[in-house]
């Protein structure tokens, strides 16, 4: 019973989502309340447990915030000026197969992007260049989702690693090869699932292929030590692979064309002078501001991770909040430390807003014709962001509240005990299942990465492979976090349509947790 009374206020989300289409900021306030009442009468809430839990939820939401605002921001501007749909455009004319063009932006380009920054930019920035292209903005939020989620692991430079092996203690070295194995298979599967939503199932050989080129980059690099690079350097390669192969192929048959006068002339491909050319105030075309804004914005990013000085330079200012240890009536205890770390200059939203600013600036055109976009660009991110904010708070808030009163830790538990050898299966769901209530694998790994190593120590298993496992769970349940779908809708003006996107990928995102689960249990049994 108690069992079924801590997944209550998550099956009260998903039904009002999937089965009603409550937006996320209703659905996750019904879902908050319904925690707060359960948690008050049968799992022990206290005052203290109460504002300890929320205060923490909060600082978490606006550390998101923080981020989801600047990036819609930019996104916003770019896009007044011009520039997604021109970067779509152009994208469009280098990959002439349209539905290979957008199972790259969908599935290799969002996986670069989650390398360098997540927090929902990948859906933030794809889905609107997919609809773009004519997809309709639902289907580009859910094949995004779906798309980017192999990366999230190895993504935000390695930031999510770097979490989970603090939370579990175990050797990098030893966890990282299975979390890079798992996560190739999941690289493969999103890919296929990603061309399956888009309607472009054909596509299925070249998927294998890039998966192998995809997969194979992240796993060298993960082991060799460039974590922090292994997700940016694999959707990377993916884009470049596929541009080499079609140029090659283009040339194989120019040159067969030359030689035998029978085959017809080949089809030809929009050059870059052929796409609309929309100048904007700063007299270049508007995809290469696009381009020299998110490539600023990727240089500063792997400067701030990678170049110790600067690192080091930019975290010395932060605001570390502390909190007292709090107990609930049921004895669910939760040590004192700290919440949310603010570190201003090393966070990726004061990038975000430094790169916007600047560009803002460099535009020549008059002053006030600048400031004229920036406040359209201002007035479009609060309205896509406003309502999505609400949905974070409350989604975040009822992660905080079932984590403090011993609800979440319950329901995995309770998985562990009912299956015993067989948990390898579903070890993958209980990352899911975290990175659903959390609206993040950084979330769902501090949540359960130490139960998934007591697990598998209680039933005799590789402690290593449970914990990749469980992260790997975590990445694919980026594709059902409420709060990165509410991203991806704000982007395309779909707001309040969380619950059309989750409806499409819950079930791919289940079948995706089973099939690691089982690909986990097979790895335990021959380990």
């Amino acid at each position: 019973m108690r069992y079924f009374l801590a997944m209550l206020p998550i099956l009260v989300v998903l039904a009002l989502m999937i089965r009603y289409r409550w937006g996320a900021h209703t659905a996750g306030a019904a879902g908050w309340a319904a925690g707060l009442v359960l948690a008050a009468v049968w799992f022990g809430l206290t005052p203290q447990v109460f504002w300890v839990s929320q205060a923490k939820g909060l600082l978490l939401s606006l550390f998101v915030l923080a981020v989801m605002w600047p990036a819609l921001f930019l996104y916003h501007w770019i896009d007044q000026e011009g520039g997604i749909a021109d970067v779509a455009q152009v994208l469009a004319a280098a990959i002439p197969n349209r539905g290979m063009c957008v199972l790259l932006l969908a599935w290799s380009l969002s996986g670069l992007l989650e390398g360098l920054a997540g927090f929902g930019l990948p859906i933030a920035v794809v889905a609107p260049m997919l609809t773009a292209l004519g997809l309709r903005p639902l289907t580009a939020v859910a094949a995004v989702a779906v798309g980017h989620a192999w990366a999230v692991t190895f993504g935000d430079m390695g930031v999510i690693l770097q979490t989970l092996i603090a939370v579990v203690g175990l050797d990098a070295a030893r966890v990282i090869p299975w979390a890079a194995l798992l996560l190739g298979a999941a690289c493969l599967l999103c890919g296929l699932v990603a061309a399956l939503i888009l309607g472009e199932a054909r596509q299925w050989p070249k998927v294998l292929g890039l998966a192998v080129v995809m997969s194979g980059t992240q796993y060298g690099l993960a082991v060799t030590g460039l974590a922090p690079l292994s997700a940016f350097g694999a959707g990377l390669a993916g884009l470049v692979t596929y541009l080499l192969c079609a140029r090659l192929g283009a040339r194989t048959l120019a040159r067969a064309n030359a030689t035998d006068p029978r085959l017809r002339d080949p089809p030809r491909v929009a050059s870059n002078e052929a796409v609309a050319d929309r100048p904007n105030g700063s007299g270049c075309r508007p995809a290469l501001l696009a381009v020299a804004a998110y490539s600023s914005l990727t240089l500063l990013m792997a400067a701030m991770t990678m170049v110790a000085p600067l690192r080091e330079l930019a975290q010395r200012v932060g605001w570390k909040p502390q909190f007292p240890e709090v107990t609930s009536r049921t004895g669910s205890n939760t040590p004192a430390g700290p919440g949310q770390v603010f570190r201003p200059f090393a966070h990726p939203g004061t990038l975000i807003l430094g790169v916007a600013g600047v560009g803002i600036a460099l535009t020549r055109r008059r002053p006030g014709e600048a400031l004229k976009t920036a406040r359209r660009a201002a007035d479009a991110t609060r309205r896509s962001a406003g309502t999505a904010s609400l949905g974070i708070l409350a989604m975040v808030g009822l992660s905080a509240l079932m984590e403090h009163c011993g609800m979440s830790y319950l329901l995995a538990r309770g998985l562990s005990a009912l299956l015993g050898a067989g948990y390898p299966v579903v070890a993958p769901w209980v990352g899911i299942l975290g990175a659903f209530a959390t609206g993040s694998n950084n979330n769902s790994n501090v949540l359960f990465g130490s139960l998934q190593k007591n697990a598998a120590l209680l039933l005799r298993l590789n402690p290593e492979l449970l914990v990749a496992a469980q992260t790997a769970g975590g990445s694919l349940g980026s594709m059902l976090a409420p709060a990165k779908l509410i991203v991806g809708c704000s982007t395309v003006g779909q707001v309040g349509q969380e619950g059309q996107v989750l409806r499409r990928t819950v079930p791919w995102g289940l079948a995706l947790g089973l099939a690691l689960g089982l690909l986990t249990l097979a790895l335990s049994r021959l380990h």
